[in-house]
């Protein structure tokens, strides 16, 4: 094992193994990355003894220790520990699929809630819902095929020998407005408690989150790691430009294809499971590539800024007089992050 400095001051370790083989590990992104998800993993802890019914810490070990009574079992390990567990796949999920998006898009605005995938997505679950039934199944293929659908729809509209970021953003804002209002449309002539149970899943929330979400989302996991891997090494490939992209032989159209629909799986997915969460997609990338000041955006520092943020958030939700979706939290500040990003875009383009 070697170290170098390079030109920039940063400082990198070389790990050779077997047959030749080496890696270039930047120790800033390890060590940054380490203390993120520590934080993440505090906040998990921490969020275990706040909400209505206060739980000390020792309780909680007591209970994953097989020495607590039914009652504080209920409470941690069948109320609690899911919805803990949900924040930190959701956040890390959306993390994940925000870098894709605006490594794809190569803006910082690019995110599947901006760019109206999101929208699509819960569209497909509030029509499955009202139409099929309420099922997590049911959810999820209706997610799959909105997000889908609105991404083709998106992705056609955008095209111009070829898709540009800023155009593709453009035109899915003006996609994502429309299918909020079919959306609107849908629950204003439903049974009041319908449209309002379906209006609180479309602010995005961890109420009612249990182990069968747990291990279903567990399922699906390790497809999303199988396709996050394909479009890993290629974003940075990509990001340094089409023709550059090409002449080191990676298919520029058919890699943008499959960054899109990996990152549309992953936002549907959330959608899914919790509805959508916003702004974490959009703010999660963002935060990871300040701290680690690389020039890409990365999926780990990604994921685990998003699994921290969720958590924090929920954290907050729980502390209120009145408790409220995690989602509504997430737009209160998030909604300060894009106006400063809007207003950044237009200053760096005026």
């Amino acid at each position: 094992m070697t170290q170098q400095r390079i030109d920039y001051g940063r400082r990198v370790v070389a790990l050779r193994g077997p047959r030749g083989l080496s890696m270039r590990v930047d120790v800033r992104v390890v060590v940054t990355v380490t203390v993120l998800i520590v934080a993440a993993l505090a906040a998990a802890c921490a969020a275990f003894t706040v909400g209505p019914i206060a739980v000390p810490l020792r309780t909680v070990f007591e209970v994953f220790s097989g020495r607590g009574d039914s009652y504080d079992v209920l409470v941690v390990d069948e109320i609690r520990a899911p919805r803990i567990v949900m924040a930190l796949i959701i956040g890390a999920v959306l993390g994940v699929s925000g870098a894709i998006f605006q490594s794809l898009t190569r803006n910082s605005l690019g995110s599947p809630d901006v760019i109206g995938f999101d929208s699509g997505a819960y569209l497909g679950v509030v029509v499955a819902t009202l139409y099929v039934g309420g099922t997590y199944d049911v959810k999820m293929v209706g997610a799959l095929i909105g997000g889908f659908a609105t991404a083709a729809v998106v992705y056609v509209l955008a095209f111009r020998d070829g898709v540009q970021g800023f155009r593709l953003i453009i035109v899915g804002i003006g996609v994502s407005f429309m299918l909020s209002s079919v959306t609107a449309w849908l629950l204003l002539y439903r049974r009041a408690e319908v449209a309002m149970a379906l209006q609180r899943w479309g602010m995005g929330t961890l109420d009612g989150s249990d182990w069968d979400a747990v291990n279903a989302s567990l399922v699906f996991l390790p497809f999303a790691v199988i396709a996050v891997g394909w479009v890993a090494w290629r974003m940075p490939i990509l990001e340094m430009g089409d023709d550059t992209a090409n002449a080191l032989g990676v298919n520029v159209e058919r890699t943008r294809l499959g960054m899109l629909a990996t990152g549309t799986a992953l936002s549907a997915f959330g959608v899914a499971v919790t509805g959508p969460v916003a702004f974490i997609a959009l703010a999660a990338p963002q935060i990871a590539r300040r701290l680690t000041r690389t020039g890409t955006v990365g999926m780990v520092s990604s994921a685990a800024v998003g699994a921290l943020l969720v958590s924090v958030c929920d954290i907050v939700t729980q502390l209120l007089p009145q408790p409220v979706p995690v989602g509504v939290v997430t737009v209160s500040v998030g909604g300060l992050y894009f106006m400063w990003l809007l207003f950044r875009e237009g200053t760096r383009r005026g």
